[in-house]
């Protein structure tokens, strides 16, 4: 028998019952009360208990699966703080590495300016010992051609060995 015609019939005894004067209380025949409580626990239709054990389910399910969203926030939080400490890093080498490049092209050009001012200064000594080797040639040259002159009897040109004049303000004697 269906549940709610149980119900129902529960509802008739109750009716059919006799009043207590001056009370709100009724009195119900026991045997047929009790009969009906035996009928409805027999009649529960197993969807309740399936009902039971679905809500039983849904909570485990539920409970699991806000275990399950936990974990796996704390999964991505800890994944995100590591990207965030990584991009960190990252922008942190790339800003040292500008730094270290930029230092290293002013290095480069101020060593490409001490060397240039090295061979300026190299190449003007060498200038200036060339000019005085060279002078001392001349002058070697002309004392060796005064000397054979001499000898032969004639008096030392007054151009140089090359056939030139020294330079204004300048002897071959250096």
């Amino acid at each position: 028998m269906d549940i709610l015609q149980l119900v129902d019939r529960l509802e008739e005894l109750f009716n059919q019952s006799r009043p207590i004067p001056l009370t709100n209380n009724v009195v119900v025949d026991e045997d047929k009360m009790l009969d009906l409580i035996d009928q409805m626990r027999v009649a529960i239709p197993d969807e309740v208990k399936k009902a039971q054990k679905l809500i039983a389910e849904r909570d485990r399910t539920l409970a699991q699966a806000a275990e399950e969203a936990q974990r796996t926030l704390q999964l991505a939080k800890e994944k995100s703080q590591g990207l965030v400490e990584r991009d960190s890093i990252v922008a942190t080498a790339e800003g040292r590495a500008r730094e270290v490049l930029h230092q290293a092209q002013l290095d480069a050009e101020a060593t490409r300016q001490e060397a240039d001012d090295y061979v300026v200064e190299v190449l003007t000594n060498l200038e200036m010992e060339l000019e005085r080797v060279l002078n001392q040639v001349r002058n070697g040259i002309r004392a060796v051609i005064h000397q054979q002159e001499e000898r032969r009897g004639q008096a030392a040109p007054a151009a140089g060995p090359d056939g030139l004049e020294p330079p204004e303000g300048q002897d071959f004697a250096g």
